[in-house]
Parts: C-alpha cells; sequence; structure tokens
C-alpha cells in the first residue's frame, strides 16, 4: 500500500479517528497493530503471515532470553539471529546464489527464480536482530517499569514495534531500544501539529513532485535506450537519477516520521542533507542513517571497529560496506557498490589531511564536488543491476558526442532537479540573514509546496527503496 495512495488515506483517517477516541485509548496498540497488518497485506496477503512467523521469533526469543531459563539466554539470542537471518537468505538471497552456481544445472529453476521477495523484508529483519541484541544486552529492560509482566503484553509490543506501518516497508530501521519505551497511552492534545505539517508536506512534495517526476525520465536510461541518447543527455539523466533517489527515499522517511509522529511516536532523522558531504565518512553520517548506524552498532563495532590495529580498520570498513550493498538487493551489483563505497572509504582513512589545505573553503568545496560526482556515477549501479549495462552507459557516455540532443527534456531534468539542490543549499545558509529571511516566509514557502503536490505530482509510483 503506497503513502500517496487513496486506500491508504483512508485507512490512516480511520485509524487515527479510532486511535484517539478516549474510550478506547487502552487499545491503541491493538489499533495500531491491526492498520499496521491490513498495510502490509494490501498488495500481497499470503506474506503477512511470513511477517507474522518473523514477529514470533523475535517474540518468543527476546521473551525466553528475558525471562528464561539464564543459562540459556545465549542458546535463545543466537537462535533468535540467525533465524532471522535465515528467512532474509532464503527469501531474499535463494535465488541469487541459485542463479550464480545451479541455473540451469538442476530442476528448481521455476522454484527458485520465481520465489517472491517480501517487501520490507531487509528493514523488519534488522529491527528484529536489533531487539534480540538489545534485550541481549539488556539496554530493553535498563528502565524496569518499562519489562512487560506477561508474555501477552511482550508480544503486543513487539508485535507493534515491528509491524508499525509508517517504517516497516522502507524504514526507518528503529531500534528496540529506541522505540519500545515510547509505548504509552497517547492523547491529541499532545500532537505536534507543526512537526507533523512540515515533514509531511517535505516528503511528498520530494516524493510526488520531485522523484515521481524525475523517473519519467531517468526510465531512458535502461537498456537499449540509453545507447541512442547524446552524451550530455546520458550525463543529465545519470545526475537527475542521483537527485531522483535522493528525494524519492528521503520523501519516504520524512513521510513516515510524519505519521510516526502523528500517533505520538518519534523517529530519528534518516537523512540530513547529504550531498553537501565533503567526505564519503560525512556521507553515510548524512545518507540514510537508520542503516548507516545499524551497521556501525551491530556490525563494525562487533567486528573491532578501529580498535584492532589499521589493517583491521580497513578490513572491517570494506567488510561492512560490501554487507551494507548486498543488503541493499540480492544482485552482485549491489555487492560491487557497496565495495567501492568500503573501498572509497578506507582509501580516504588512509590518505584523510589535517592540515589547513583540508580546512579551507576552496579545498572543501573540490572535494564536496568529487564526492559527489563519485556517489552519482555509484548509482548507477542501483539503477542499471545488469554490469554489461552499466558498462555500455558509460562507454555511451564517451562515444554519443555527436548523437543528436533534445535539450527539452535536459531542461525538465534540471527543473525537478533545482528544487533538491536549493533544498540542500538553504540548509548551507542556515547561520547567515539569508536563512533568517526564509525561516520568516517559510509558511508562504509550504504553501507553494502543498500547491505543487495537488497541480503538478508526476504519475504515481512505487517508492525506489521498496526493493529492498
Amino acid at each position: 500500500m503506497l503513502f500517496t495512495s487513496v486506500i491508504f488515506l483512508i485507512l490512516l483517517l480511520i485509524t487515527f479517528c479510532l486511535y484517539y477516541i478516549p474510550i478506547v485509548s487502552r487499545w491503541q496498540s491493538q489499533i495500531l497493530i491491526l492498520s499496521s497488518l491490513l498495510f502490509y497485506a494490501y498488495n500481497q496477503p499470503i506474506l503477512v503471515l511470513l511477517l507474522l512467523f518473523s514477529v514470533s521469533i523475535n517474540i518468543v526469543s527476546s521473551y525466553y532470553i528475558v525471562f528464561g531459563n539464564r543459562n540459556f539466554q545465549k542458546m535463545f539470542a543466537y537462535g533468535g539471529v540467525i533465524l532471522n537471518l535465515s528467512i532474509l537468505i532464503f527469501f531474499k538471497y535463494s535465488p541469487l546464489l541459485y542463479k550464480s552456481l545451479f541455473k540451469g544445472s538442476l530442476s528448481l529453476d521455476s522454484f527458485f527464480l520465481t520465489l517472491p521477495l517480501p517487501i520490507g523484508i531487509s528493514f523488519f529483519t534488522f529491527q528484529g536482530i536489533s531487539l534480540i541484541v538489545d534485550v541481549y544486552k539488556e539496554k530493553y529492560i535498563s528502565n524496569k517499569h518499562l519489562v512487560p509482566q506477561s508474555f501477552l503484553q511482550h508480544a503486543r509490543q513487539i508485535l507493534l514495534f515491528k509491524g508499525f506501518f509508517p517504517q516497516l516497508i522502507s524504514g526507518p530501521i528503529v531500534k528496540a531500544h529506541d522505540f519500545i519505551p515510547q509505548i504509552t497511552t497517547k492523547y491529541f492534545k499532545n500532537i505536534e501539529w507543526e512537526y507533523v505539517f512540515k515533514h509531511l508536506v517535505t516528503g511528498y512534495f520530494l516524493k510526488m513532485v520531485i522523484a515521481d517526476n524525475l523517473k519519467e525520465y531517468s526510465k531512458y536510461m535502461d537498456f537499449p535506450y540509453f545507447s541512442q541518447l547524446s552524451t550530455l543527455t546520458l550525463i543529465v539523466m545519470l545526475f537527475g537519477y542521483s537527485f531522483q533517489i535522493f528525494a524519492d527515499f528521503a520523501g519516504y522517511s520524512l513521510i513516515a516520521i510524519g505519521f510516526a509522529k502523528l500517533f505520538g511516536y518519534h523517529f530519528n532523522a534518516n537523512f540530513n542533507f547529504p550531498y553537501i558531504s565533503t567526505s564519503f565518512k560525512e556521507f553515510w553520517k548524512r545518507w540514510h542513517i537508520s542503516l548507516s548506524t545499524f551497521l556501525m552498532e551491530y556490525l563494525y563495532i562487533p567486528l573491532g571497529g578501529n580498535k584492532k590495529g589499521k589493517i583491521r580498520t580497513y578490513v572491517n570498513l570494506f567488510i561492512v560496506m560490501l554487507l551494507g550493498g548486498l543488503w541493499h538487493g540480492a544482485e552482485w551489483s549491489y555487492a560491487v557498490w557497496g565495495a567501492f563505497h568500503g573501498l572509497a572509504l578506507a582509501i580516504e582513512r588512509l590518505i584523510s589531511g589535517k592540515g589547513e589545505k583540508a580546512r579551507s573553503l576552496t579545498y572543501k568545496i573540490f572535494k564536496g564536488v568529487t564526492v559527489f560526482v563519485f556517489i552519482t556515477l555509484a548509482w548507477l549501479l542501483f539503477k542499471l543491476s545488469n554490469f554489461t549495462n552499466v558498462i555500455g552507459y558509460i562507454e555511451s557516455i564517451f562515444n554519443n558526442n555527436a548523437n543528436y540532443t533534445d535539450f527539452k527534456n535536459e531542461f525538465f531534468i534540471v527543473l525537478y532537479s533545482l528544487p533538491v539542490i536549493l533544498y540542500h543549499m538553504i540548509y548551507l545558509c542556515k547561520n547567515t540573514m539569508v536563512f533568517n529571511y526564509f525561516k520568516k516566509i517559510e509558511y508562504v514557502a509550504y504553501g507553494l509546496l502543498l500547491f505543487l503536490i495537488f497541480h503538478n505530482s508526476g504519475s504515481p509510483g512505487t517508492f525506489i527503496y521498496f526493493q529492498f
């Protein structure tokens, strides 16, 4: 179910009205759980059984880690993590492994190559792992009054934690120790309407006006269309896709954060103006923050982080980003994308300067442009999962100089990219008079965004990160 669909808005309205009726406030969690299951089951009802199975694993393992025999804590912790990863590997990666190793040599092609990819499986699997690790490390029970006293209460909390609809399909990846303490009775009077309004308007604008319009042009990046286009068109489309993927995913995250706050739950920001980054390290502190912090907390640090020497640090960075790339999709192109970022982080750490040159404005601008260009080039591995097509696209950039350029398309790509550039520039000016002036007229700007949402939205499309 899309956030941009009419059926979702109907479900949201019904849920909101029931949720804040005082007479049923004791069942707020159950209302959200029911709505979330309907939300997830809308397109593929059968897959809600997989979600419930995944939740059940985490309910049982986390409950017995906390309240079971202390001698079996480690068994339930390791068992829970392994089962979570097993579900993810089977549904997401077994088709990739099968076609890489056995395609055509066995009689199982029709099974493995048609295995459905449950929407949001990467997100709710990581949340399950965070729950089990948090419980095992006793983060979850740091506040004794929040510890559930019955299996049923515990099950309800975990089902809400993993199934809460704003973040169920594409995040942000919410950690157990951040979410579960928030499960309390919510009141209509406490809704932060300004916060909700700003996040929803900005999110819907980025998705419906920017991303959905840009996708009408980035579709020509696919084979065989790109082979006929001019060098200029190919370059403009590539940068347009860079802005599209930001607008699409950042838009989703802002919408999810806004709806969560509407029901009294706070999610941390998932994007922090990533395209102003002057290093790959900074980029990963600003892009998909919930994933990068998850990988840092639950993978990089357990591997030893930077505490076991320089070589081990570089290896750990590479491994984390390689696995982070594979988390995004069951294609080897995603692994290459992750390896590229891992290698970039390692090289950057090796050669990073600490002198006056590294702090000069000119040098920072140069680094910022360089980082953005390389990040944009790497997005080709997202758009074109076939390596042959990626290489073909790059070759076409160099070989299609003589091809005819239709400047109309380039004009619209630049036009729809400009708001993303302006969005980042306003942030860069946050300590200047320009920003103070903008704050005075920001509701005029939000009014304009609302107008554009209703009058200039592109054709509806799924969010890019649904495939992950």
